[in-house]
């Protein structure tokens, strides 16, 4: 599945709305900046912004605009406007190969979008079912024979699965059932990440139903299940302030390891429910607590006030839990730190 990450305005006439803090430029900002590829709308605020990740309000954009956004091409020129007294980012004519400005006339291939974060790092997280929700992990849908009996099968492959009584839907995502996302507040299992294994195309429905494997990324074999993989879209990903208070923490750094940084997955134990949604920008926090031991040898802890390292950005949701990339940290990321409002 292709998903196109992307974001930005043409003109902004709204207001934007208030923020807790006065937009702050980097120290000598550039009157402008040309688009070149390569270009990620974060990177491109950054050169003016000191907290790039509130580029929807030096574009003034409002909530119709942020959930619906305009395209920025390579070639486009962006101007800071000091005018009214506080910073503004404008569109002027683009920039054509000869180097002249050009009419703002779009023809550009969609793939050439700049996009807001670096494309390369989550698009594997948004075209795999990595989290099934614990109503979804004990699909109906399972492989119960192979093709010739194999043990196994790769892609080109056929193979047939029970639950899937007619052709409404067309393509499947292959998975295995992997370990459980606990609530660290409740301790509830909330959700399990999923082993994507590959994706599959229905040839024929019945009871068993005969499939064909299109892209296997592992071996796939009976008692693998499926879920129906959801139709193409183009997302938007314009990062801003959540609406509501957000207290989220870390339940799990993508990839089983005990610690993460810049650009590591975490997953975070809130979602569509507690009103996460996609673009939603996080801060990172660790809790602390001292240890202290006295004279006699007694031990006391003292918890001190969480300390903030790091943001977040959250580009695919859940109902319970989150996905979000780390853009920005001073230290490690672990599991059980703080997410949330920046």
């Amino acid at each position: 599945m292709v998903r196109i990450i992307s974001a930005l305005i043409l003109a902004v006439t709204a207001a934007c709305a208030s923020a807790a803090e006065p937009l702050a430029l980097v120290d000598n900002p550039p009157e402008r900046h040309i688009v070149v590829k390569g270009d990620t709308l974060w990177g491109i605020s950054g050169k003016f912004l000191k907290q790039p990740w509130r580029w929807p309000e030096i574009w003034q954009m409002n909530k119709e605009q942020i959930k619906n956004p305009h395209w920025i091409y390579p070639g486009d020129i962006i101007l800071l406007d000091m005018s009214s007294g506080s910073p503004r980012l404008k569109m002027a004519k683009r920039v054509g190969q000869d180097g002249k400005a050009q009419p703002t006339v779009y023809s550009t291939p969609v793939q050439q979008v700049i996009p807001s974060i670096p494309p390369n790092v989550i698009e594997p997280f948004i075209s795999q079912p990595l989290i099934v929700e614990t109503a979804e992990q004990d699909s109906p849908v399972k492989i119960v024979a192979t093709e010739e009996d194999r043990m196994m099968v790769g892609s080109a492959d056929s193979f047939y699965a029970t639950g899937i009584p007619d052709a409404s839907v067309d393509k499947w995502h292959i998975f295995r059932k992997g370990k459980g996302l606990k609530d660290p507040d409740t301790g509830e299992i909330i959700a399990y990440e999923a082993f994507f294994l590959g994706n599959a195309r229905l040839v024929k429905p019945g009871e068993p139903a005969n499939l064909r494997v299109t892209l296997a990324k592992e071996e796939i074999g009976i008692g693998d299940r499926l879920l129906p993989a959801p139709p193409a879209e183009i997302i938007s990903y314009v990062p801003h302030r959540p609406d509501e208070a957000v207290s989220a923490k870390v339940v799990s750094i993508y990839g089983g390891v005990n610690e993460g940084g810049p650009s590591s997955v975490v997953a975070l134990n809130r979602g569509k429910n507690d009103g996460l949604e996609i673009g939603h920008v996080v801060a990172l926090h660790r809790n602390r607590v001292s240890a202290s031991v006295d004279s006699d040898g007694r031990r006391t802890l003292t918890a001190v006030p969480a300390e903030r390292y790091g943001l977040a950005f959250v580009f695919r949701v859940f109902n319970r839990v989150a996905y979000a990339l780390v853009v920005d940290s001073s230290k490690s990321v672990i599991v059980g730190d703080s997410a949330t409002n920046p």
